[in-house]
């Protein structure tokens, strides 16, 4: 009886020796799904730095099967979101055995110094890792053939697409399959495509300068039809330019619809030389850095609508140095300019200023997957709001996996295409054009 409960106990105090592949996830963010299909139910999130570990099911249609916390959460993950797969020795770690005494013996058992390694890391490809000297040896066990370490090495690039009909109508109700995304000219894998409403973080960027002391009460009046629109979770903020000294951020980003309105209802014009490219280089990188996220849940769309005529004058920074930090950000960029006034007479270039100042206001919308209005009269201000507000509110959220995984800072064009109609009517994608790469 004796030697039996010995025999149990034994059994219950001592773990068994074994190996687990497991890896980091290097992407911004990835989701487990319930099923191996891009349209599953979520399970959860999977974040850059989480630990993923391969459970031992056959891959499914590209899709593997895997766990996160500490095994207690499964799901499939996308085989084409996975780098390359690289043998590797796994170490087991074995527990201490405590075998309990018995009535007239006794049994000294030596500890096992198991060796210890910083969480989530792994060891290099074809390194056999480092074990402490013990008593005993540690038991070093070679992986079985179907044994294989992940590595997840790619980025996540996510677009936020509007897509219209030929007579300019916001098109919805479209499924991942209707979408194709090109990267210099490449199809790329889709991860995930979502229509959920998500939060905006959006700049009222306003050219307080004297060209534009006739339209500043509609200017008000259109910037609080913006705000007007804004969801509680929705946070605005509020700047107004004129020369490259006098860029104010009048009112941080709040929810506050109170604050903003009061503030618009301060803005005053007065004398200087415009710098219009400074007051949206400021703005885009306060607005891209504002509540910046890597989680998935944490996503919001980041709009600037900047209101001037599109006649810089006296700006530190440059048009390329401007575009350089769009291509890296995800703001998009609605402009309504008042170009009417610039003068058409050709300067020494061969261009008028007017359309100097239409060609750059375009370029800032048709880059960012945002939207240029040139009104004729203040009048039509109060529909452009209406209009800019419900062109950010129906938009598509695309993931993908580029295909090309160099990091090398490189600027790569984007290119989404859909799926005519049913009636075979045209559809239109409108997103940034590119993206710049990341660094090595």
């Amino acid at each position: 009886m004796k030697i039996f409960i010995t025999i149990v106990l034994t059994l219950l105090f001592t773990f068994s020796v074994f190996a687990q592949t497991q890896t980091e996830v290097i992407v911004t963010s990835t989701f487990l799904r319930k099923s191996p299909d891009s349209a599953a139910e979520k399970v959860q999130t999977v974040q850059k730095g989480d630990t993923i570990t391969l459970e031992k099911t056959q891959d499914t249609n590209g899709w593997y099967y895997v766990s996160v916390s500490n095994r207690t959460v499964k799901g499939w993950i996308r085989k084409d979101t996975v780098g390359k797969l690289v043998k590797a020795q796994t170490v087991s770690q074995p527990s201490q055995t405590v075998v309990p005494k018995t009535a007239g013996t006794k049994t000294v058992v030596p500890k096992t110094v198991v060796p210890t390694q910083p969480e989530n890391s792994l060891p290099a490809a074809g390194s056999t890792p480092a074990v402490s000297p013990s008593p005993v040896p540690a038991a070093i066990t070679e992986p079985d053939e179907d044994e294989e370490v992940l590595r997840v090495d790619t980025e996540e690039v996510s677009l936020n697409v509007r897509v219209v009909d030929g007579r300019n109508r916001s098109v919805n109700n479209l499924n991942q399959s209707q979408f194709k995304v090109y990267e210099d000219d490449v199809l790329q894998p889709i991860t995930s495509l979502t229509t959920a409403e998500v939060p905006i973080i959006n700049a009222l960027v306003i050219d307080n300068s004297r060209s534009l002391r006739a339209q500043l009460g509609k200017i008000i009046d259109a910037g609080k039809i913006i705000i007007s629109t804004n969801r509680p979770l929705d946070e605005s903020v509020i700047v107004r330019f004129v020369s490259k000294d006098k860029i104010e951020v009048v009112q941080d980003f709040t929810p506050n619809k109170t604050l903003l309105n009061n503030t618009m209802d301060n803005l005053f014009v007065e004398g200087g030389q415009t710098a219009i490219i400074d007051a949206v280089y400021q703005t885009a990188k306060k607005l891209e850095e504002y509540q910046k996220s890597q989680k998935r849940e944490d996503i919001k769309l980041r709009a600037l609508i900047l209101v001037s005529d599109g006649d810089d004058r006296n700006s530190s920074y440059n048009e390329q140095q401007l575009f350089d930090l769009l291509r890296a950000s995800q703001v998009q960029i609605y402009a309504v300019g008042f170009v009417n006034d610039l003068s058409k007479e050709s300067d020494a270039s061969g261009i008028s200023r007017q359309e100097k100042a239409k060609s750059f206001l375009t370029r800032l919308s048709q880059e960012t997957g945002g939207k240029v209005y040139f009104p004729n009269s203040i009048d039509e201000l109060p529909q452009i709001a209406s209009d800019i507000s419900g062109e950010m509110r129906t938009q598509y959220l695309i993931s993908y996996a580029p295909t090309n995984d160099t990091r090398d800072g490189t600027f790569r064009k984007i290119k989404v295409e859909i799926a005519d109609g049913v009636n075979k009517e045209k559809r239109i994608a409108i997103t940034r054009t590119g993206r710049t790469s990341a660094p090595k």
